[in-house]
């Protein structure tokens, strides 16, 4: 779950992470009133939508008064924002940060998130701040600052002294890294989330360390921990069909081929996308039903790839576990029936009553192709779809 610049901000704010003063907005009157009652000289107006990149894009404006505001937002609010991570469509802008500006002396970058690898959180830091770390990373890796936090043990205060002294930062700032630290970790762990990135995390003319720009993610399976979040979702920045498949429990992401994908497990979903690439094809989605899945679910899963217009076939790749074979193939039949399926969809499953399944497909005196494995299914699909090579 992904959100907003000044949501993330609010968060970390409450767990005494320093960000600058500064109010959302959604009109020019707004934008204007809110840099009135900041009442400084220099004010930052930042358009919110879930992509990076908005500085290049125009998406980032300094103005000096609360006129200028207001005129910055009324060029920014309902335009079309395009950035390197929006895609050419770009994100309409309907709320803007309008925040007072600091006294920037350096911009570091500094994250927390989840290392699978490490199985463990893991510190991030670069003193090349403002910049895509990925960038960095790829150009200059000894630049990167990172550190393991074993959970049993916790932040320490040598993961602060080893940051400050691998930025080379001065004492003032230096002194304030290990407050500053201690409340990002706390928030980490007691929000649930998977990434709390800032940057830039700038030091000012004074010496302090400030939230410039914040990004949160949260792990998506801890939210029934924090119903509290759900109010900071915003469904203009999801796909709308992605928003749909959240409502049945179905995890669904669009893409842009035409084989759409209806499979049980990330990991086989991963591999089924993959082995219709090798094979000349491109998948219109992933989307992982669950090894739960019920006949309601296999159906509405169905109206949301159909709802997709550039899909031309439909690959079924399914291992019956708990999802049995039989009742998957009664749920894919009366799908069919009920929603009129009319383009080719390949079949290929595998486990338990898979002889069953595979019978009453081929009974149901449908349009339904039965495979023999992943690769002749992948095959398959991707002739009826006309990507053959």
């Amino acid at each position: 779950m992904n959100i907003h610049e000044y949501q993330a901000k609010a968060i970390l704010a409450k767990f005494g992470v320093p960000v600058p003063r500064g109010e959302a907005v959604r009109t020019r009157e707004d934008a204007r009133a809110a840099a009135e009652r900041l009442g400084t000289s220099v004010v930052v107006v930042k358009a919110q939508i879930h992509a990076g990149g908005r500085g290049k894009a125009g998406g980032v404006k300094i103005a000096h008064s609360p006129d200028e505001v207001g005129l910055i937002a009324e060029r920014m609010l309902g335009g079309k924002l395009v950035t390197a991570q929006t895609g050419p469509e770009g994100r309409i802008v309907r709320r803007l940060l309008v925040e007072e500006g600091l006294d920037i002396q350096r911009e570091l970058y500094l994250s927390l998130l989840v290392d699978r690898a490490a199985r463990a959180p893991v510190l991030v830091a670069s003193a090349a701040g403002g910049m895509e770390i990925e960038e960095v990373a790829k150009q200059r890796p000894e630049a990167i600052f990172r550190e393991v936090i074993r959970p049993a043990t916790g932040l320490q205060p040598f993961h602060a002294r080893k940051l400050a002294f691998g930025l080379d930062l001065p004492p003032a700032p230096a002194n304030r890294t290990l407050p500053l630290l201690e409340s990002l970790y706390r928030a980490f762990l007691e929000t649930d989330a998977t990434l709390m990135e800032i940057n830039p995390c700038v030091i000012t003319g004074d010496g302090r360390l400030v939230a410039l720009d914040a990004k949160v993610n949260f792990d998506d399976n801890a939210l029934y921990r924090h119903p509290e979040f759900e109010q900071l979702r915003d469904f203009d920045e999801e796909t709308p069909l992605e928003v749909e498949a959240s409502k049945f429990k179905l995890n669904y992401i669009k893409l842009d081929g035409t084989i759409a994908c209806m499979v049980n497990g990330a990991g086989l979903a991963m591999a089924t996308m993959d082995i219709i690439k090798l094979t000349g094809g491109n998948p219109a989605n992933f989307l992982d039903v669950g090894g739960d899945a019920s006949e309601a679910r296999v159906k509405n899963a169905f109206r949301i790839l159909l709802s997709d217009p550039r899909v031309r076939a439909v690959f079924v790749n399914v291992f019956g576990g708990i999802l049995r074979c039989d009742m998957l193939a009664r749920g894919i039949v009366n799908s069919a029936k009920e929603l009129g399926i009319r383009i080719p969809v390949v079949v290929r499953m595998e486990g338990t009553n898979v002889e069953n399944g595979k019978e009453i497909l081929l009974r149901s005196g449908l349009n339904f192709t039965v495979a023999d494995g992943m690769k002749d299914g992948a095959e398959k699909v991707v002739a009826l779809a006309g990507e053959a090579r």
